[in-house]
């Protein structure tokens, strides 16, 4: 993947941590809000511990969350904060099908205690492992 980075200014990875801690709080309320839509199906009682069915409906509510935002604009709340924006490495706003790769291995990198996000640190063009999967760039505005 060649990227042009001379002209661009990327976030560094402090900045981005604290835009994606932003981020999780906002979500953690979408998902309290998600969770509470879920309740008449329930008949208001706890979601079993490891239900799947509800695990999934979890995980799409928050790739609704980050999906719509990347796609429309290309700035979460807590992008917006930060002063922050995701953009493809074209420099064009990021595609549906860019911004589910983003998100998935953007999961997996934070699963894996960070290591993704790390990765920039040791990347020649400072691209994290869910950067370099969608093409895309999480450029200072």
């Amino acid at each position: 993947m060649k990227v042009r980075l001379r002209t661009i200014k990327q976030a560094g990875l402090l900045r981005r941590l604290a835009a994606g801690f932003y981020d999780l709080l906002l979500l953690a309320s979408v998902l309290f809000l998600a969770t509470a839509l879920a309740l008449p199906i329930t008949h208001g009682k706890a979601v079993e511990p490891g239900n799947t069915l509800f695990n999934l409906y979890l995980l799409t509510v928050s790739f609704g969350y980050y999906g719509y935002f990347w796609c429309h604009g290309g700035q979460t709340l807590g992008l917006r904060a930060w002063k922050v924006k995701v953009i493809g490495i074209d420099g064009q706003p990021v595609g549906r099908h860019q911004a589910f790769i983003r998100f998935i291995i953007g999961t997996v990198s934070f699963l894996a205690f960070g290591l993704g996000f790390v990765w920039s640190l040791y990347d020649k063009n400072g691209l994290t492992w869910h950067d370099r999967a969608s093409k895309t760039l999480v450029v200072r505005i």
